[in-house]
């Protein structure tokens, strides 16, 4: 072991010592006996225990805490508000290297994208802190009566919030900022197989100043059983979702109960469109992030690559050779540009979704196995790895045309006509990102305009901004997070009617 791994090492084990390890409710971790384990993906070995709540006991709890809360909160002037927000942006980054390391840890992705992803969550609190002082309302006269309309804003009231593994900070930043400047108080349920990201938001919170009570977060493997109690109790008044379809149905049926207002952002199926008019270079630099940024554990990430035929021998070349440039192994080693996947079950769904399209006519170009331990660095090879993979000749038949891979895998499909590309594009009940590459603007934007989706990314393989409206349309979700609009989803109107 070389002096750096040593370093590293201490370093690692000092921050895995300090980060909570229990629930947060009321403005307090409440202790007890760690027995979820917390693994690394990296190694397949455990990182650490935290404490697994009992969904229950602790959910009421949680909630108890954000009904005493809301009152108060939402009686604080908006500009507190938003200079606590702004406090929570600038702590954010003042930990980011403990931030993006333990977004590494426990959930696999390369060291610089998680530096990333610090201020890109950053971002969100940043955002809402100066959205926090521009609520919505307005004054006019009544079209044909001596009144006036007035309309105001108030808050929604208790929120729940569930977030995913794949983005530990930014998932939880994109739902608590704007609940926090809308005056809203919040009980955050975290992904069970990467909850230390957000108790240490929630130390970042506190630290910030936000009132007991206002900000909690739930850990526990019983994710059916915390969604069921929180949402039987009519003072819950709005869920927030991010996760795969089938589990937002199930929570859209439940918000039936109490009317409550929901937020869904769903499961993906992205497309990515190579028109005749491409620059090869831009679809490359495009086609790389769309595909394999954050190990392609995505809802945005491009699924299926429909190509062109008049641009599909240079574009699959190329691809494939970006492809074989990618370095895969743990997150932690700055020399890794793609690390491994979530865990064993991730790992086996892709195995499954490569042979599927194999048996059906597909060629493999590179990859299209999970990883040896020869292939790895010393210590790994017990990890969840998946080499980086490119297919050719994907039949329309083959699973992963429909489902979503959720990992290093890009499945090629060659079509002649641009029309066939757009109904390609479009056959799927999801609707959430797509990626149109083209140089003739003509034809960008009649396809991009056609296309089913809620978000379009012309040229560029990265769409996600915490000023832009994000979310998508048919089975992918309801509403939007982040933008002008995200703090309306916490938001009742309110319309007075006043004599002149």
């Amino acid at each position: 072991m070389t002096p750096a791994d040593t370093t590293q090492s201490a370093r690692i084990a000092a921050l895995l010592e300090a980060v909570p390890r229990s629930s947060f409710v009321d403005g307090a971790f409440l202790g007890g006996s760690a027995g979820l384990e917390v693994l690394d993906p990296a190694t397949g070995q455990a990182l650490t225990s935290v404490v697994d709540a009992d969904a229950a006991v602790v959910g009421t709890l949680a909630l108890d805490a954000a009904v005493a809360a809301q009152e108060d909160w939402a009686r604080t002037l908006p500009r507190e508000r938003s200079q606590i927000l702004h406090r929570a942006y600038e702590l954010c980054h003042e930990r980011a290297e403990d931030l993006a390391l333990l977004m590494t840890l426990e959930m696999g992705k390369p060291l610089a994208e998680a530096r990333g992803e610090v201020t890109y969550g950053a971002e969100f609190l940043r955002w809402f802190a100066e959205q926090a002082v521009r609520l919505p309302g307005s004054f006019r006269i009544a079209p044909a009566a001596a009144e006036a309309i007035l309309t105001t804003s108030r808050p929604v009231g208790p929120v729940l919030a569930i977030t995913p593994w794949n983005f530990p900070l930014s998932m939880g930043t994109r739902k608590i900022g704007p609940a926090l400047a809308a005056g809203c108080t919040v009980v955050l349920k975290p992904a069970s197989a990467t909850p230390l990201t957000s108790l240490v938001l929630m130390e970042i919170l506190r630290d910030a100043g936000v009132p007991d009570g206002v900000v909690n977060c739930v850990v526990t493997s019983n994710s059916r059983g915390l969604s069921a109690t929180l949402m039987a109790d009519a003072r819950l008044r709005k869920v927030s979702f991010t996760g795969s379809t089938a589990v937002g149905r199930t929570l859209l049926a439940q918000a039936s109960e109490h009317v409550l207002r929901s937020s869904m952002e769903l499961g993906g199926n992205a497309p990515f469109l190579v028109l005749p008019s491409a620059e090869m270079d831009t679809a490359i630099a495009a086609a790389m992030p769309a595909k394999f940024r954050n190990n392609g554990e995505a809802c945005t990430a491009a699924n299926r690559f429909y190509v062109h035929s008049s641009r599909a021998e240079e574009f699959t070349t190329r691809l494939r050779e970006a492809t074989e440039d990618l370095v895969l192994g743990p997150g932690i080693d700055p020399a890794s540009t793609i690390g491994p996947l979530i865990d064993a079950a991730a790992l086996k769904t892709v195995e499954e979704l490569v042979a599927d399209a194999v048996e059906r006519g597909a060629r493999v170009l590179t990859g299209g196995r999970r990883a040896t331990a020869e292939e790895l660095p010393a210590g790994c090879a017990d990890g969840f790895y998946y080499l980086p993979t490119v297919l050719a000749d994907v039949p329309a038949d083959a699973r992963l045309t429909r489902e979503e891979i959720f990992g290093p895998v890009a499945p090629v499909i060659v079509l002649d006509e641009v029309e066939e590309m757009i109904r390609a594009a479009n056959h799927t009940e999801f609707g959430l990102m797509s990626y149109v590459v083209g140089a003739d603007l003509a034809e960008v934007t009649a396809v991009a305009q056609r296309i089913e989706s809620g978000m379009v990314a012309v040229n560029l393989g990265v769409a996600s901004d915490p000023s832009a409206p994000f979310g998508g349309v048919k089975e992918s979700g309801l509403g939007r997070e982040g933008g002008p609009t995200g703090i309306e989803e916490y938001l009742e109107t309110t319309y007075v009617r006043l004599p002149l």
